[in-house]
This record gives structure tokens, sequence and C-alpha cells, in this order.
């Protein structure tokens, strides 16, 4: 009869499922079963989800770096000034800007001033660092000229100032208001350096979407920013954008070449390297976890498994004597075990993509359960907890899950096939 099984026939699925769904007074184990199943089901809907979570968080954290900043930053190594300053300006900053555009995978270059100074509204002070642009280089930036939230006019920019909502909130500005902003390093006199106060009228309010660019961040139009910060005919750095972010490092090579022996260059990644460095151990600890998770509650289809052969010892030694052979009862007690597993991991997958889908409406729920607390942008760094489903990701669960499954079901199935009919005949 077994030389003529071919494996997995319908009769062993038929055996299968009758012990699947066999009571405890019929010496089944269908308490067992479900314990396995929910534990499977909810080991891979915290993997999957947490998966899609780090890869939101991941994707959101990028976008609004290459969405507000640039991609590329060339800077000038600068030259010592008898006070023992460095020099950093970047006084042929329109040729050079011509150079650098001139370079293969580069899509916009923007001549920027920047500073740090004290912004100041009715007696309220925020510290701010200012960039000077021009009005069409502003309207370039995807995160600034499409944020996530504006009031105001950004055509209106060369007019005035372009702040931050953190900023506005911080001073309790709105669009329209005049606020002055302070800089120690201002107008030059014999006696010294006196600071210098400009008032400037707010034409726009934008949200990029993380915490500290909205808080910090404010823009000038470069000619006044340059008049502000006594850099007349020069510039701070050179803003760079490319068409392929992830290929910054091959980009930022051509275009230190035309930089020239004094030039240098700041990427994203040089910014961000400690923090996408963190993300990268994060992922990898986490699906550590979360794997033995997984594994844990794998382990209760053994336990299940073995109860049940335990417990059907008396039909196996009735299947072995009518002629079933050792193939036949692993493939049925593998089944019942593997058929737990699969039935959970599908049941884990739906939940888990469900999870992605809706957790805002989810995190909404939560954050109002917790009084608003259970997110604080200021830590964070964006405001709401993102989630992104990748194929990659649920595959990996997926394959993790059942192969746990599949392996550790093989190991009470092999103790029933090898079980001596005899012997589970004997005492009955």
């Amino acid at each position: 009869m077994s030389a003529r099984t071919a494996p997995f026939a319908p009769f062993e699925w038929m055996i299968a499922w009758r012990y699947l769904r066999a009571r405890r007074a019929e010496g089944g184990v269908s308490t067992m079963t479900w314990i396995s199943l929910i534990g499977i089901t909810l080991a891979v809907f915290a993997l999957i989800a947490t998966l899609a979570v780090r890869s939101g968080f991941r994707a959101e954290f990028v976008d609004t770096i290459l969405g507000a900043n640039a991609h590329i930053t060339v800077y000038d190594m600068g030259t010592v000034q008898p006070n023992g300053a460095v020099d950093r300006s970047i006084l042929d900053y329109d040729a050079l800007a011509a150079e650098v555009a001139q370079v293969p995978g580069v899509t916009r270059v923007a001549p920027l001033v920047r500073g740090q100074v004290m912004a100041s509204f009715r007696g309220d002070n925020a510290g701010v660092e200012v960039y000077g642009i021009a009005p069409e280089d502003l309207l370039t930036i995807p995160r600034i000229a499409n944020p996530d939230a504006s009031s105001g006019d950004i055509n209106r920019f060369a007019e005035g100032i372009a702040i931050g909502s953190g900023v506005a909130r911080e001073l309790g500005a709105q669009v329209g208001d005049l606020i002055k902003i302070i800089s120690p390093d201002g107008v030059k006199t014999a006696f010294g350096t006196s600071p210098r106060v400009n008032a400037y009228e707010v034409v726009y309010i934008f949200t990029a979407g993380r915490y500290d660019i909205d808080r910090t961040r404010a823009y000038l139009p470069l000619t006044e920013a340059q008049s502000y910060f006594n850099r007349e005919g020069a510039a701070s750095e050179l803003e760079v954008m490319v068409d392929d972010p992830d290929n910054v490092d091959a980009i930022g090579m051509r275009i230190l070449s035309v930089a020239g022996d004094t030039g240098l260059i700041w990427t994203w990644r040089d910014a961000s390297s400690g923090f996408l460095s963190a993300l990268d151990i994060e992922d990898n600890v986490m699906f550590v976890i979360l794997s033995i998770l997984v594994l844990i509650a794998a382990m209760n289809i053994v336990s299940g498994l073995i109860m049940l052969v335990k417990n059907k010892g008396r039909d196996i030694g009735i299947l072995r004597t009518m002629g079933l052979s050792e193939g036949s009862v692993l493939r049925v007690f593998f089944i019942c075990g593997a058929f737990t597993g699969l039935i959970g991991t599908a049941l884990g997958v739906v939940l888990g993509c469900l999870f992605a889908l809706y957790v805002d409406q989810i995190f909404g729920i939560v954050n109002w359960l917790s009084g608003g607390n259970a997110w604080d942008p200021s830590i964070r760094g964006i405001y709401f907890l993102p989630a992104k489903l990748e194929l990659g990701d649920v595959l990996s669960a997926v394959a993790l899950s059942l192969g746990l499954s599949f392996i550790v079901t093989i190991f009470p199935a092999r103790r029933a096939a090898r079980m001596n009919p005899v012997e589970a005949l004997r005492y009955e």
C-alpha cells in the first residue's frame, strides 16, 4: 500500500482534518490547536505591524530630509581672517553654481546665506536659523513650496519673511505681523560691533513635516540676507538637489572635482548618518526579537502535536497494522501542525495589513484615550505615526512564520511515525 500511495493523498488530509476537529472527549486537543492558532496570528500580526511602522518611519524621515534640505551642500574651505575667524564665503557663487548645474544628475543649484539669529515678537523670543535664498529657488523646495500645511502667500516672499509653523507658534505670530530679527554680529562701528535689528513682515508660514525644521527655520530673500549678515556679493554655500538622492556619493565626487581645491561637500547622508545608522540597528534588533516571538508561538504547535500523538497512540497503532506507512503517519501529523501555522499566518497577515492601512485611525483612538500625549513631535521629529506596507516585509514575515511552523512540526510528526504499533496497542 505504501508503495502505491502518493504523498499527501486525500485520505491523509481527511485523517488530519478529523484530528484537528476532534474534541477533548474524543481524545483530541482542539483547545491547544486554538491556542497555537491565536499565538501564530498575534505573532505574525506584531511582526508585520512593526515592519510596516519601521518602513513608514524611515520613509517619512528620509522624505522630510530630502524635501526640505539640500541633497548635497557645497562649501568653501575658507580663509583665516586677521582676527582668527574663518571666512567661508563663496564670492563667485553664480559662476560656481553654473558649473555645478552642468554635472550629470544635478537638478537644481541655489546659493544660500545662512545665519543664526533671535526672532522676537511682542516680548516672545525664539532661536531661528535664517536661510537667505532667491524667491525662484524657494519655489523649488518641495516641503516648503508644497508643505503639509501653510498660510499666507509664498509668491510674496520677496516682500518679507517666511517662517516655520513652530516658529510662528513660539512667537505667537501670524501672517501679516512684523517680527524682529536680532543678530549680535551686526553693524561694525569705531566702538565695535553693535547688534543688528530688522523688522520683517511674515508673508508665509509653512509646516514642512519635521518638528526641528518647523521650529527653527526661516527664509529671507537672498539679497536681503546678504545685507543683513554683511555678506554683500557672497554666499555661504550652494544647495544642490539631485535626481537620485540615493546616489549622492557618486554625484558628490563629481561636484567636488568641479568645486576646486578649496571646495567641500556635505551630503544628506552625512548630516543624518547617526540617525540612519540607529534606525538600521533598531531594524535588525526588532526583527530578531519578533522572530523569537514567532518561534515561541510556533512552539505551541509542538505542544499540541505531542499531546495529539499521545492521545492518538491507539489510532496510530491500528492505522499501522492496516498497512499505513511511516511516511503517511508523518504526513498526517505534519498536516495537522502545518495547517495551524498556515491559517495563523494568513490571519496574522490580514490583521497586520489592516493595521498598516488604518494606522492613522487606530493611533487617533490611542492618542485620544491617552489624553493626546501618546506622541510628542519634539521627541519623535515627525507629527504622526507612519506605516508603509512593503511586499518584501510581508513576504519575509510569511516566510519566517511558515518556515518555523513547518520545521517545528516535523519533530512530533516523526515521533508519531516511528511509534511501534505493537507497543501502541499492547495495553488497549
